[in-house]
């Protein structure tokens, strides 16, 4: 960590604004749109590289998540980044996982991914602030994919005032819609196009919304057609762009979000959709 610091102490004193693009590896053309994306925002950017044991759950896939470290090195030198930051499990938990000082976002993490994965969250949060405190960077990027995750980050840095400006990035996609994801390696041939049809699910969702269809009949729709094309769906629901229900109290600007999370197989996949009424 030392020379991280040295590294990014040096490009301060040269006046340089530095980004972070924080990974699990296994990278792909999603994660190097995110340092593209950085280094418009940035002069420098590290990239990190760390299969986080405190975000999967018991019989979640930490052992089996693909590590590829000798072609995200490769991945990044050509998409730009300056530095690739791989720490060891130990150098991020020096007290080990289980003793670890942890960050607990409260109620936007009790929902949704919350609720099918309990905890997910709290160790998203707790690696989030440890990278930003050993990186220490000006702006981080994270992400659309992962709505609930971004809306927790943007949580967390305004609650315990971090300095830093966090970057939204677009969904990437595959050409026939699905959402880039190094977990659809996991999918056998056949299930690849089976895929798909979550992208389309969310179209369905956002056109049914528009048209003042009923919120409960959407999703209840959305959840039948995927079972149908094989899912077993945790969730398919509509949000506001807040993750509140549409019924809940508060401002409505007519901002929506169609969410999807469901398993093809041993292939667990999320997805959304913001779109506006």
């Amino acid at each position: 960590m030392a020379r991280l610091r040295e590294c990014v102490a040096a490009w301060r004193a040269e006046g340089l604004r530095v980004a972070l693009v924080p990974t699990m590896g296994n990278l792909h053309g999603g994660h190097f749109s995110l340092v593209e994306l950085a280094r418009r925002h940035a002069d420098r950017v590290v990239v990190s590289v760390f299969v986080n044991p405190t975000q999967f759950g018991p019989g979640e896939d930490y052992d089996r998540y693909p590590r590829t470290p000798e072609a995200d090195v490769e991945g990044l030198r050509s998409a730009g980044a300056d530095v690739a930051w791989m720490p060891a499990v130990e150098v991020v938990y020096p007290y080990g996982p289980e003793a670890a000082v942890r960050v607990q976002v409260p109620g936007i993490t009790e929902v949704l991914e919350g609720a099918h994965r309990p905890g997910h969250f709290d160790g998203v949060a707790t690696v989030v602030a440890r990278l930003f405190n050993q990186v220490q960077p000006d702006v981080a990027v994270f992400g659309r994919k992962d709505y609930q995750q971004l809306a927790v980050i943007r949580y967390m840095v305004r609650d315990l005032a971090f300095p830093i400006e966090l970057v939204a990035a677009d969904i990437l996609r595959e050409d026939d819609g699905l959402a880039m994801s190094s977990r659809n390696q996991y999918l056998a041939p056949e299930q690849r196009p089976v895929a798909a049809e979550i992208r389309r699910v969310l179209e369905g969702m956002a056109e049914a919304a528009r048209a003042a269809r009923p919120r409960q009949l959407v999703e209840q729709e959305a959840c039948e057609r995927l079972e149908a094309a094989g899912f077993v769906v945790d969730y398919a629901v509509l949000r506001r762009h807040d993750l509140l229900e549409p019924e809940a109290p508060g401002v409505d600007d007519g901002g929506r979000v169609a969410l999807v999370a469901a398993r093809l197989g041993d292939t667990r996949l999320i997805d959304n959709l913001e779109f506006r009424l």
